[in-house]
């Protein structure tokens, strides 16, 4: 798949002049640029560059069928079945390795445990990145929001941090292990 693919993929689903386009475009577009620059800085990880470029653009392409009106998405799921529900449409278009991509980047990956112990709206599998391109971009998504005024404006490691203790004591740590392993990205 190349990123123009990836693309036309997005605008299958998303009409051009839509609100949720513009959110998913624009947030997808820094993240893939962020994992490309972080897998580029990692050749000795022997990272599939051209796939952590068009799976970083799809990694939310889920998010239409949430409920999330704030983003132009006027779906019946909650938010955080967006990965879950990306993978599916993915498999659909016959794309399953970037299916997983969607449902393996939501957070810093969901365990089993997790969907279970907290009731979470989600199957009941892990959906943990397994591969490094995975990581990747589930790395990279963190340093984005879908805020219409920071888009393009990356967060700083501290403020992730302070997000992901809310979802669990082992989420920074995660994060933390990312950040050694990946480095930490310079903003610009």
């Amino acid at each position: 798949m190349t990123p123009e693919q990836a693309i036309a993929i997005i605008k299958k689903y998303y009409p051009e002049d839509g609100i949720a386009y513009n959110y998913l475009y624009n947030h997808s577009v820094a993240v893939a640029q962020l994992a490309v620059k972080i897998a580029e800085a990692h050749t000795e990880l022997d990272p599939d560059i051209e796939f952590v470029h068009t799976s970083a653009l799809l990694h939310d392409i889920g998010i239409f069928m949430t409920h999330s009106p704030g983003i132009g998405c006027h779906g019946e799921h909650p938010y955080l079945a967006h990965g879950y529900l990306g993978r599916k449409l993915l498999e659909k278009e016959g794309f399953p390795e970037h299916a997983l991509v969607c449902e393996r980047h939501v957070g810093v990956g969901i365990s089993q445990e997790d969907v279970i112990n907290n009731e979470l709206p989600l199957p009941k599998r892990d959906m943990m990145p397994v591969s490094v391109e995975e990581e990747i971009v589930c790395y990279a998504d963190k340093f984005f929001s879908k805020n219409a005024d920071k888009l393009f404006i990356a967060k700083s490691p501290e403020k992730i941090l302070k997000k992901l203790e809310k979802h669990g004591p082992d989420k920074p740590g995660i994060f933390r292990w990312y950040m050694e392993k990946y480095g930490i990205p310079q903003s610009g």
